[in-house]
């Protein structure tokens, strides 16, 4: 039963790139479907894992634990891990975005190359 349960998970949550499969040619196409597998469906069961551990705290920190010390103590802890949770994966989220806005790996493809608007001098 364990192995048909993690083979359907695994075919739920690889469903995404079913729809979206592409042909990987050379290791720029590969790199480019592995961030993308990460991007899309990684991250967001990451975030989807820690609200559900802090909804399941909180649920046990006021529904479940209102007449006990103890249970209200585990579900104050599982509210602050799924806290934790979140403001690490925002750190990293956000640290990894302002990496990749201002190192260049030698393509000057980016925004500065062409102006979009102004005046423009010489040919």
């Amino acid at each position: 039963m364990k192995k048909a349960f993690s083979f359907a998970t695994f075919a739920l949550l690889a469903l995404p790139l079913l729809a979206s499969a592409q042909a990987v040619n050379n290791i720029s196409d590969a790199g480019s479907l592995i961030i993308n597998i990460i991007n899309k469906v990684v991250v967001p069961v990451l975030f989807a894992l820690a609200f559900i551990v802090f909804l399941w705290g909180a649920f046990n920190t006021f529904i479940l634990g209102a007449n006990s010390e103890d249970v209200k103590d585990k579900g104050k802890n599982l509210m602050l891990y799924g806290l934790i949770g979140f403001f690490v994966m925002v750190s990293i989220w956000g640290l990894v975005n302002v990496l990749t806005g201002t190192v260049t790996f030698g393509n000057n493809t980016g925004p500065g190359d062409t102006p979009s608007a102004g005046v423009q001098i010489g040919g």
